[in-house]
């Protein structure tokens, strides 16, 4: 989840089109860019990251500052194979008015997709091992 390359994988709202390889996070303060499938340029400001346990970012336009919503994964360990993903997207904080309309379409369907490709991915890549 730390990789951005592989994030346009396992979005659930299929709205990323490619991040750059060889780009990890590493710290709260790491700011990576994608590109959506529209063709902008995103920049996600990482606001939460501990390995293994939590990553989150709020999203902006290349160049912007942040419009106050947070996507965020929380991650527990159930057992030595298991892992408990909690996805959210909290748009609470949300200033931009023109931004609501796209925040109300992203409905828990779209939360669960990613989990669901995440997982898919996940035990994909376990099976290989």
């Amino acid at each position: 989840m730390a990789d951005p390359a592989r994030q346009p994988e396992w979005d659930g709202n299929d709205n990323l089109a490619e991040a750059p390889t060889g780009l990890r996070v590493h710290a709260v303060g790491d700011v990576l860019s994608m590109t959506l499938t529209n063709g902008q340029e995103r920049e996600n400001r990482i606001v939460a990251f501990e390995e293994g346990k939590v990553i989150a970012w709020k999203p902006a336009p290349a160049g912007e500052e942040p419009r106050g919503h947070i996507w965020r994964y929380d991650l527990t360990p159930i057992d030595e194979t298991t892992i408990r993903v909690r996805h959210t997207y909290d748009w609470s904080g949300l200033s931009d008015e023109t931004r609501f309309e796209r925040a109300r379409a992203t409905r828990s369907g779209n939360l669960t997709e990613s989990l669901s490709r995440l997982a898919a991915l996940a035990e994909g890549e376990h099976t290989q091992d």
